[in-house]
């Protein structure tokens, strides 16, 4: 019984799968809050364009740009995938199930996968920085590989009773050359006011 499939780098899918135009209804259209500044309007200011363009794509099929095959590559895929046998035993169904060998990823996370593509679309677009949030700590040490192997400089904002919990995922972010922060942090104006209550504050997504 074969346990095992591994593709040939040649056989990787060249295109992403948008499932919005098969879904049976439209989604609903984003909405801003009644009261305060347009957040909508302000998407630009926050995302990366390219990545901002897909996300409200009626496109079924979007291709993927040549340097983010070539991440890929660099980040080992494809990955083989093993075949769940003793789960089908175990459930009695005569379907195959297989699951994607993840932890061969440099991070050992999926996550790998979209912080390549965002930070290729960042780099086109001309960013230098990038910054962003963690909650266990896999997004954010997604982001550092991605940004170290892309060229790009990133600040991880990182909740704090993980940030206190993980010293080697920690470690790991700074080795690939990312500035981390616990979060609450006293380094932005809203995670001032928290820190300035509470420095132990343990955090929450959300409040840099």
């Amino acid at each position: 019984m074969k346990t095992m499939v591994n593709l040939k780098y040649d056989e990787i899918p060249s295109r992403w799968y948008n499932i919005i135009p098969d879904l049976p209804e439209p989604l609903p259209p984003p909405q801003d809050p009644k009261d305060g500044p347009s957040r909508i309007q302000n998407l630009p200011n926050m995302m990366i364009g390219e990545c901002l363009k897909q996300e409200f794509s009626n496109e079924r099929w979007i291709d993927i740009p040549g340097g983010v095959m070539d991440l890929y590559a660099r980040a080992g895929r494809p990955r083989p995938l093993f075949r769940a046998t003793n789960l089908e035993k175990k459930l009695g169904t005569p379907a195959r199930l297989y699951y994607k060998s993840e932890f061969f990823s440099p991070t050992g996370s999926h996550k790998v996968n979209t912080a390549l593509a965002q930070c290729h679309y960042a780099k086109e677009q001309g960013f230098e920085r990038l910054t962003t949030e963690t909650g266990a700590g896999q997004w954010g040490t997604a982001l550092a590989y991605a940004a170290a192997v892309t060229g790009l400089k990133v600040r991880v904002y990182w909740v704090r009773s993980v940030y206190n919990w993980k010293a080697d995922r920690l470690s790991f972010m700074k080795l690939l050359g990312a500035e981390v922060y616990a979060s609450p942090s006293p380094i932005t104006k809203v995670g001032k006011a928290l820190y300035d209550k509470d420095p132990n504050h343990n955090g929450s997504l959300g409040r840099p």
